[in-house]
């Protein structure tokens, strides 16, 4: 190892990076919310103080939403941050790391071991809490890395870049504003969660909305009515048989091989579709006259988004229901609009980080895809070759057990540190 890379894995200070952890943890950056607002501020804040040039605006809402390719949003928001910053060097960054501050809702708080998610509890190491892993570890992994180059007196031959972004919990309008601004990179590291492994590729997500009609009547003469309720049932089925013909095939690799429809390996189900609401009726005694039901349908790898929609959208109106062909269900789009999107076969990138990632593990990282959506694709589009490796489980993102082991943690800061050093270059 040279003396320029030793030199900035030593300015790493790990006590510092936790504590920064908890500290963003601590902020209810939750999708939407004035606090991911605040924690961009923080971010552009703590940014600078790493010695970074740093681009902070505000959104452009409705321009964006009017610009070809817009991905969608669910939640309601009034305002919104993008937070860029770049080293100095020649040239476009050779490399950017990018990391969304927003977090999903908590959920049911008694299901949280002391009820209150944003407490970064810390027990033997591990950090649990609210956006521990998904994904502000890999966000302060980042931040750490930028401190660490600073911290070495180390002047970088290319620039290096550092996006934060909101959003991407609901579609990725962070990651789509900061393209839009003309932000780039040569190459681009997400910091999502990925258990050790390299993600090189992520499927897509597309939120579908069901409206399903009934007939309402007194709940004492129900017979004189249609349950909504009762209509949809038959259409779920449908839907769980087309998430069995879409996964049908997909291969359990082996071997990386971008050249083969998936690298999801021991995933039967790659592609899911989940139904994670359902609204009906609204008095106790009468019967439902209408169900509105929301989820998301998984896009598979190199799929046109339309073509997904549209075998949705047909076996939803081919059930065979005397009722619903007379009163066919509605399927409408909102919310976020994941496309897959994978990085190009043969890149260099996945080389880089997988020897950075031995050099600091003694082990060669495993390469995967991964069944959710993520700002991989809109940077992928934006002609950014891009992957994911970062502190994590996704096992534990979006429920109330979330946790990041510090290790990993430690590991990956380690890692990017390397791959920094490397691809940009030190003078």
């Amino acid at each position: 190892m040279r003396d320029v890379e030793a030199g900035v894995l030593n300015a790493i200070d790990e006590v510092e990076t936790v504590s920064l952890l908890a500290e963003t943890v601590g902020v209810p950056s939750v999708t939407g919310t004035d606090a991911e607002s605040e924690l961009q501020h923080r971010f552009a804040r703590l940014l600078t103080e790493a010695g970074m040039d740093v681009d902070v605006w505000k959104l452009d809402l409705a321009g964006l939403a009017a610009r070809p390719g817009f991905p969608g949003t669910e939640a309601p928001r009034s305002e919104g941050y993008g937070v860029v910053a770049v080293t100095e060097g020649e040239g476009p960054p050779a490399l950017a790391l990018q990391g969304h501050v927003d977090v999903v809702p908590t959920g049911d708080l008694a299901k949280w071991e002391g009820h209150d998610p944003f407490a970064a509890r810390i027990t033997g190491d591990v950090l649990h809490g609210r956006g521990a892993c998904d994904m502000k570890a890999g966000l302060v992994a980042n931040l750490a890395v930028a401190r660490a180059i600073k911290k070495a007196g180390v002047r970088l031959a290319r620039p290096l870049a550092v996006h934060c972004v909101i959003s991407e919990e609901d579609g990725g309008l962070g990651a789509f504003a900061t393209l839009a601004r003309g932000h780039t990179a040569q190459a681009a590291v997400i910091t999502e969660p990925t258990s050790g492994a390299i993600i090189t590729a992520n499927a897509g997500a597309l939120t579908f909305r069901l409206e399903i009609a009934g007939r309402a009547a007194h709940g004492a003469t129900r017979h004189e009515g249609v349950s909504a309720v009762e209509a949809f049932w038959p259409v779920f089925e449908a839907i769980r048989r087309l998430e069995t013909e879409r996964n049908r095939d997909v291969p359990d690799l082996s071997r990386p091989d971008l050249s083969r429809p998936g690298l999801f390996r021991g995933d039967g189900a790659p592609y899911p579709i989940e139904v994670g609401t359902v609204r009906a009726g609204d008095w106790a005694s009468t019967v439902p006259d209408l169900l509105v039901a929301e989820g998301r349908l998984g896009v598979r790898l190199d799929e046109d988004p339309a073509a997904a929609r549209a075998a949705f959208e047909e076996a939803v109106a081919d059930v065979a229901d005397p009722w619903l062909r007379a009163n066919p269900p509605v399927v409408t789009w909102p919310g976020g609009q994941f496309a897959s999107g994978r990085l190009p076969a043969g890149h260099a990138l996945l080389d880089e980080v997988g020897r950075a990632v031995a050099d600091v593990t003694g082990v060669r990282p495993a390469e995967a895809a991964a069944p959710y959506g993520s700002d991989l694709r809109l940077y992928a589009a934006g002609g950014i070759p891009t992957l994911h490796y970062g502190p994590g489980d996704v096992r534990y993102a979006h429920a109330p057990r979330e946790q990041v082991e510090l290790r990993e943690l430690r590991e990956v800061t380690r890692a990017l540190a390397l791959l920094v050093v490397r691809r940009c270059g030190a003078l």
